[in-house]
């Protein structure tokens, strides 16, 4: 385990691979931590894959989240922090979801430390700040662990959901703190990315789920037509988080980007 510290507290993260590889940054999922990548991993060309556990997920601190609003901004300023810290030269940044928000923001805020981005089942603006703004409050009212069993239906599709690793993926959700998922969740409500992104000229790989119920195929595709050059793949019978429900077909689509632009 490694640690990094912020201003507003902890942020842990872990590298793998050798420190000549490339470096190749992952940025997770809302209510997940850096073991969302780890299927995925395995099936990737040499590289050095720094992961980190953004600000109230995981092992990172929640770091007074009753003050300043948290944003994706900051998120984004987390991420920068750490590549300055840990990788000697611009990266490959690699995000899902709300990891793929702050990758978006740092590429635009710090086209210096990124190279390449890879955009995996997210968009430059998702959701409606209503239906975010009612998510926290159902959190705050009954904790992460009720909403558990409608995310796992917006998350996997039927064959994941009917076998035997659902159960670990609903714990890793329900156990992330509801003030760090609330925060997270008024972060998107904010965000709208989209003039920021549509600025982006650097390689991009977009990525969808056929079956994702929280950022649906036609809204990836949307982030893909904003962003000029930008590569589509719609993986077949993933939902939203394909490098745990399919990551074969995910590294399939990843490992060339990375080999292709990842030095």
């Amino acid at each position: 385990m490694k640690s990094l510290k912020r201003p507003w507290g902890v942020l842990h993260y872990r590298v793998d691979g050798p420190e000549s590889a490339p470096a190749v940054v992952f940025a997770n999922s809302l209510g997940t931590d850096l073991r969302l990548w780890e299927a995925a991993l395995r099936l990737l060309p040499e590289i050095r894959a720094i992961r980190f556990d953004k600000r109230g997920h995981g092992l990172s601190d929640l770091g007074g989240l009753g003050g300043a609003p948290v944003s994706i901004a900051g998120f984004a300023e987390d991420a920068a922090a750490l590549i300055e810290a840990e990788a000697q030269g611009p990266v490959v940044f690699v995000g899902l979801s709300i990891g793929g928000m702050i990758g978006q923001s740092l590429a635009a805020a710090r086209p210096d430390l990124v190279r390449a981005l890879v955009l995996s089942n997210t968009a430059p603006r998702m959701g409606t700040p209503e239906s975010w703004r009612a998510r926290v409050a159902a959190v705050r009212a009954g904790g992460v662990g009720s909403l558990a069993e409608a995310v796992m239906e917006r998350w996997f599709g039927p064959a994941f959901r009917a076998g035997p690793d659902l159960p670990l993926w609903r714990n890793m959700l329900a156990r992330t703190d509801p003030e760090g998922y609330a925060a997270a969740c008024e972060a998107i409500a904010a965000a709208d990315l989209t003039t920021g992104t549509a600025k982006l000229r650097l390689p991009t790989l977009v990525i969808g789920g056929e079956e994702d119920g929280a950022s649906p195929p036609d809204l990836v595709r949307g982030l893909a037509d904003l962003t000029p050059g930008a590569a589509f793949h719609l993986i077949p019978k993933a939902g939203h988080l394909p490098c745990v429900e399919t990551p074969e077909a995910f590294a399939a689509i990843l490992a060339p980007f990375l080999k292709e632009h990842a030095r």
